[in-house]
């Protein structure tokens, strides 16, 4: 498992410890990447997996840039077209780890971002 594997795995732990059900782990299209897709009841949750020691640099969240944003919801876009039916609400959430690989600190940021206008 690698470094990104052991963060997604650790943001999926807390999201279903909160209730929120795992629908797809790394969607990948030609234009972004989601880390998780997850249902939050009838809303789809696109969820960008952040990690970062420190916090000298604005720390794990802040990491998440427009242009990320933008990725993010591309390919949130890309995976509701394959998925068919009535498109549900769908939210953008950052889950934030920090400190000590051994025992991060998780932040969940719900609704941190909305997308990007025109997509």
């Amino acid at each position: 498992m690698n470094a990104g594997q052991r963060w997604e795995a650790h943001a999926l732990a807390h999201l279903q410890a909160a209730g929120l059900i795992l629908e797809c782990r790394n969607h990948h299209c030609r234009l972004g990447e989601i880390d998780l897709v997850m249902r939050d009841g009838a809303t789809l949750v696109a969820v960008e997996v952040r990690y970062r020691r420190g916090t000298s640099h604005g720390g794990a969240a802040a990491s998440v840039t427009r242009t990320k944003q933008r990725r993010v919801a591309l390919a949130m876009r890309h995976y509701l077209m394959g998925r068919g039916g009535p498109l549900p609400a769908v939210r953008f959430d950052v889950v934030a780890l920090s400190g000590p690989a051994e025992r991060p600190r998780i932040e969940w940021l719900r609704a941190a971002f909305d997308a990007p206008s025109g997509h």
